[in-house]
């Protein structure tokens, strides 16, 4: 285990608990970086689109890792995403500290949030 993931990860955590209230696990950020792609705002989502969501986040956590491309956006302004190769197995530790890693690139990179030297 990466303590300096974990650390990292609680203090983002920390962040957006700041402006989105607390309860900010992994699936909420996944949610939260769902809707941040559809670029809709946040609205009353169906299950079905809640689950469309999730998959857009791990698709887009993923791409930088080679895993999934960018194909383009439907009518409705949905992105879709090909696979590019196939995840390894992973135990559920290792697939949570991959979110949390990627979590960190996403919203540092997107200038959400910055980490303090």
């Amino acid at each position: 285990m990466d303590y300096d993931i974990e650390i990292r990860f609680l203090r983002l955590k920390q962040h957006l608990e700041i402006t989105f209230g607390a309860g900010m696990d992994v699936q909420a950020m996944l949610f939260l970086i769902g809707v941040n792609e559809l670029g809709k705002g946040h609205q009353n989502y169906s299950k079905q689109e809640k689950t469309e969501l999730f998959h857009i986040a791990i698709c887009t956590l993923l791409e930088p890792y080679g895993y999934y491309e960018f194909e383009g956006r439907d009518e409705d302004g949905w992105p879709h995403f090909k696979l590019c190769k196939q995840l390894p197995p992973l135990e559920h530790k290792e697939q949570q500290f991959l979110l949390k890693e990627a979590m960190l690139e996403y919203f540092t990179a997107n200038e959400y949030y910055r980490e303090e030297e």
